[in-house]
């Protein structure tokens, strides 16, 4: 490219509305927080819709014979320090019609609103991400219109070495997106599909309702070999149709984004919080919540409940909270099950064993 070119793309950048506020709006693109843990194993089909490790990235596993473990890696492309790495541990090469496997981050539609969808002023979407495996590949990078059943797809290629992906998908004039606090709309990478999804012939770059013309004709299946591996990082979805720098932001910064949706207290007794004896079996305790969230959270933990008076430990028997109180800017865990402990009296709450998660999950 000329320089008289490179000058000309900048200012078409620089006057499209794409430089200027918050560009990217993936949370978490550079896989930088992970709340839940940094690696889960044997993510399989069971595994559907789950959230493993990194924050706001999920799997979609259909029904699939295939296994991976999922982690937070350190390999990543200059200027990034995470990436998020699947690794192929049980293969599937028996594809049957209706299995997929799909890698997704999803979004509110009061979020996406700028992209005007569903207007005669709709705005084309660029995706720009950093991809590499263990060997050469082809997968499908998708834009999902949860409220109008609208699809829009792209092949992409992977090597062995870190390349940048850029895809823009054109303006999408019909189905507007609901302005509220639900699922909206969904960027996802289909990894693994049988002929439900892969039957008819693909064409990139076509917004469309038609299952079997969502994945690309030339689509790997991630399980077909446990020597499989997929990396991914600096993943941005911004209006326009150029793929600007990634807008990296402080680690504080994503992770206050990410509590919207899921917030995590860790440890021994102490550290989740104080309560009081309801009876002389069960706590309430109260929480408030650094990051108001999307929706009043579900609540759960790993672990044995445990409390403190500031001396003696009372473990509960009790698996899981007898009732939870929660609003989107405070949680109340009801806590059953102990024994000995003192009507009316305060009592510090966690859990016997370190690392043990106190869950509070808002997400989409």
């Amino acid at each position: 490219m000329t320089k008289a070119a490179e000058l000309a793309k900048m200012g078409e950048v620089l006057t499209n509305g794409q430089i200027g506020g918050r560009r990217n709006i993936v949370i978490n693109g550079a896989m930088n927080v992970a709340q839940r843990g940094t690696s889960q194993t044997g993510i399989s089909a069971s595994a559907n819709e789950s959230y493993s490790t990194v924050d706001r990235f999920r799997f979609d596993g259909g029904s699939h014979g295939g296994v991976l473990t999922a982690s937070q890696s350190t390999d990543a492309p200059t200027g990034f320090s995470n990436s998020f790495k699947m690794d192929c541990t049980t293969a599937d090469t028996s594809i049957a019609a209706g299995e997929y496997f799909i890698f997704q981050t999803s979004f509110e539609g009061q979020d996406v609103q700028q992209f005007a969808k569903g207007t005669s002023s709709a705005k084309p979407i660029t995706v720009s991400f950093y991809v590499k495996g263990n060997a050469s590949a082809t997968y499908t990078v998708e834009l999902r219109d949860v409220d109008n059943s609208r699809r829009n797809s792209q092949e992409f290629s992977v090597t062995t070495d870190w390349v940048r992906i850029t895809r823009t998908f054109v303006a999408d004039t019909t189905g507007t997106l609901d302005d509220d606090n639900a699922n909206s709309f969904t960027l996802q990478f289909w990894l693994h599909a049988g002929s439900t999804y892969t039957g008819g012939t693909h064409t990139d770059n076509v917004w469309h309702n038609t299952n079997n013309q969502i994945v690309g004709d030339n689509n790997t299946s991630f399980f077909d070999s446990t020597d499989r591996t997929f990396f991914i990082t600096g993943l941005q979805m911004e209006v326009g149709s150029q793929a600007t720098p990634f807008e990296h932001r402080s680690f504080g910064e994503e992770l206050a984004l990410c509590q919207r949706y899921f917030q995590a207290r860790t440890g021994h007794a102490g550290n989740w919080g104080g309560g009081v004896a309801y009876s002389t079996t069960s706590i309430q305790m109260w929480l408030s919540l650094p990051v108001e969230m999307r929706a009043g959270p579900t609540l759960s933990f790993t672990g044995t409940l445990q409390a403190s008076d500031g001396g003696a430990l009372y473990n509960s028997s009790e698996s899981s909270f007898a009732g939870t109180a929660v609003s989107t800017t405070s949680a109340g865990p009801y806590l059953a099950g102990f024994s000995g402990i003192t009507h009316d009296n305060p009592y510090i709450m966690g859990s016997s064993a370190t690392g043990s998660l106190l869950k509070m999950d808002s997400e989409l």
